[in-house]
């Protein structure tokens, strides 16, 4: 066979959609009660890098392990996402409220006390 008809015998790869996208609602649930649904298993265009210590890259797999032995098998992207709409609901429910900035503002206010200790503007 020649080198030319060895490539025109290949077909093209063919890009099929996963089980996630197969199985989910065509569209979002408005009556969600969080009112925010992650983007689930789709093709994103943008990308941010997140740095984890050794110790909360380990509670991650443990946890994404922890749902596939309850029959939830989801990859830690997807952890991701799904962590990000449960915090803008939650800011979206009040910010005076929000477990996320309660959170934000109690390290800014241990960090503020540790540089006070440490004599650091």
């Amino acid at each position: 066979m020649a080198a030319g008809s060895a490539r025109l015998s290949r077909g093209r790869r063919v890009s099929l959609p996963g089980i996630h996208e197969l199985l989910r609602p065509a569209a979002r649930d408005q009556a969600a009660d969080d009112g925010r649904q992650a983007s689930g298993r789709e093709t994103h265009s943008q990308k941010i890098t997140v740095y984890l210590s050794a110790e909360e890259l380990l509670d991650l797999e443990r946890a994404r392990l922890s749902l596939r032995a309850r029959g939830l098998s989801v990859d830690r992207g997807r952890m991701v996402r799904e962590a990000i709409a449960v915090l803008l609901a939650d800011l979206d429910a009040g910010v005076e409220t929000s477990t996320f900035a309660r959170r934000l503002r109690e390290s800014a206010e241990s960090q503020t006390a540790e540089q006070a200790a440490a004599g650091t503007p």
